[in-house]
């Protein structure tokens, strides 16, 4: 039996902001649907990902800014940090670790995430 891991809510406070910076970060929109007054589904995924991430009103019971270290994969951590700091992602250093190496932000909320390349640099 094959169990894939595809849709993991993220709670926000603003949607249309929160929209907005992870388009800034790279994601698709893939829905934004307003199903009634009280829920509001928009669902981004990041280029070459099978999984991707959901919020909006009514979708989740998590405090806002609770996510904590989500972790996305790169080829290239350089390039990712260049891109993220090009679009206007304030992403700290990078943070050269023995089972990798990762750039970290936050989206709007406080939500964390971890850009991380597999192999550290310089191996």
């Amino acid at each position: 039996m094959d169990i894939k891991l595809e849709l993991i809510g993220v709670p926000v406070t603003d949607v249309d902001r929160a929209k907005a910076f992870y388009e800034k970060v790279g994601f698709h929109a893939d829905h934004d649907v307003t199903v009634s007054e009280g829920v509001r589904f928009v669902q981004m995924t990041p280029p070459g990902s099978a999984c991707s991430i959901a919020f909006g009103k009514g979708i989740t019971e998590m405090a806002p800014g609770s996510l904590d270290n989500m972790q996305v994969v790169v080829d290239d951590i350089e390039r990712a940090h260049a891109e993220l700091t090009g679009r206007g992602v304030d992403v700290g250093a990078i943070d050269d670790r023995p089972w990798g190496s990762f750039v970290h932000f936050a989206d709007p909320d406080g939500n964390r995430w971890a850009v991380q390349q597999k192999t550290p640099r310089g191996r």
